[in-house]
């Protein structure tokens, strides 16, 4: 007989876990609700040719492919075999699972582009799969929480979505964390003034390994890329941004005052930045980051990031604006902008700093105690009632002695525990204990009710 065990990067989720994942995802719908997001689902499984080249030759390879069913091998020829991978993939595999929520998306708005309202707006929760190497705040299988508004190129929906961002994080209890923004635009400007026009994307996957790798490495790993002195010396500049946004976006401004695009993603910069400001909201945990790089193959304006400060952990959320995501579909110059909250790396967050409110680890709130079958019987309509109100209740099933049933309510966490003997039943006033300062009260169900609502 084999041992049990689990897929590497996948997990068990525990009631008790579970319970604390479910408080992340009500309070991120309850956020997306707010905001007017409508919830969406998408299968489990794509065809490989919705997938397929969206997320770069990386991506393609964190594929996860699904064999084809039956004799997934009947059509590979010794041919087949002698040239590859490549050759042998379109033969045993057409589906694979999804990589992320934003191609399905895609997907959907495109087939369904006459039935939807535009501008749509969209929210995911679903899992999605990677077949990246596990560490610590990365998994294979993990959730994603996504929010997307297609079909405007209306910067008010950037301002919102900070807003969004800034309230999720609120409400969890993350208060120390920090959202980045940047604008493809700015990394192009930055290309073009260092007189590497169109190669912003060598340049990005360098300078996005700042705070990584340190300015030394990344100048190093630049001239590795065939990046000139000339280039590295023009993006010294770069270095010395200072950290205040006002500031930040007047430095950019002189630096990047003779390129046309450069220009255009500091004007986009600094509406969003009014717009948050015309809304109240605070801009503390806002930071200019012009090294910010993520999304590169399909973001070409807003890119954001969001990092918890107080925990060695990489982004809990990112995403950004792109104008032309549903082309590939057939469903061209479909303009969005979205982002995604990573629960399982939110989770390990709260985890570490002991965040989860007491409250949102109960299920049972009491527990009534099953002594004999009068008792039983005298215990269903009581727990009907309690239920009635809202109360979640359960009797014990078992006819058992008192301490095999406190100590189950002590596992399992239920907080309060009713007491129902002869006496009890008789005088229509129930024993109510509280299981953690031990003290007990004899009440009547209504003032029971009272107590625990």
């Amino acid at each position: 007989m084999s041992k049990p065990s689990l897929a590497r990067g996948t997990r068990d989720f525990a009631p008790a876990v579970m319970a604390k994942r479910n408080f992340i995802l009500q309070t991120i719908r309850n956020v997306f609700r707010k905001f007017g997001f409508l919830p969406l689902e998408t299968p489990a499984m794509e065809n490989l040719s919705v997938l397929m080249g969206k997320y770069g030759d990386e991506g393609d390879q964190l594929l996860f492919k699904i064999l084809n069913s039956g004799d997934f091998a009947k059509d590979i020829i010794q041919n087949d075999l002698e040239k590859g991978s490549k050759q042998i993939l379109p033969k045993i595999s057409e589906k694979g699972l999804r990589y992320d929520l934003t191609v399905p998306f895609a997907r959907f708005v495109a087939m369904n582009r006459h039935d939807l309202a535009f501008p749509f707006k969209r929210s995911q929760i679903q899992p999605v799969w990677r077949a990246d190497r596990p560490q610590k705040g990365r998994y294979r299988e993990f959730y994603q929480c996504d929010a997307d508004v297609v079909g405007t190129d209306s910067l008010l929906c950037e301002a919102e979505i900070i807003l969004m961002l800034n309230e999720v994080f609120e409400n969890l209890g993350i208060k120390n964390f920090q959202i980045k923004i940047n604008n493809r635009k700015i990394l192009s400007g930055i290309a073009e003034i260092i007189g590497a026009n169109g190669r912003e994307s060598e340049l990005c996957v360098a300078i996005d390994k700042l705070d990584k790798i340190g300015r030394e490495k990344v100048e190093e790993e630049l001239l590795q890329h065939h990046f000139t002195s000339g280039n590295i010396e023009a993006l010294q500049k770069l270095f010395d941004i200072p950290e205040n946004p006002e500031a930040c976006l007047s430095y950019l401004e002189n630096w990047l005052n003779s390129s046309e695009i450069g220009s255009k993603g500091i004007a986009e910069l600094e509406e969003v930045f009014e717009l948050v400001s015309q809304f109240g909201l605070e801009k503390s945990n806002i930071q200019i980051d012009p090294t910010l790089a993520r999304g590169l193959s399909y973001y070409t304006g807003a890119i954001f990031e969001v990092k918890a400060l107080d925990v060695a952990i990489g982004s809990i959320s990112g995403g950004g604006r792109y104008d032309n995501l549903t082309g590939i579909f057939g469903l061209p110059d479909v303009s969005g902008v979205g982002i995604s909250l990573g629960v399982d790396r939110i989770f390990d967050v709260m985890e570490e700093l002991s965040l989860f409110p007491a409250e949102s680890l109960e299920n049972t709130r009491i527990l009534l105690v099953n002594f004999d079958s009068d008792s039983q019987k005298a215990c269903l309509p009581i727990l009907k009632s309690l239920r009635d109100n809202g109360i979640a209740a359960e009797l014990f099933p078992e006819q058992a002695k008192m301490k095999k049933q406190f100590d189950y309510a002590n596992k399992k966490g239920i907080p309060y525990v009713l007491i129902l003997g002869s006496n009890e039943i008789k005088s229509g006033v129930y024993g109510l204990k509280n299981m953690e300062s031990g003290t007990q009260e004899n009440l009547t169900i209504q003032e029971i009710i009272k107590t625990l609502c």
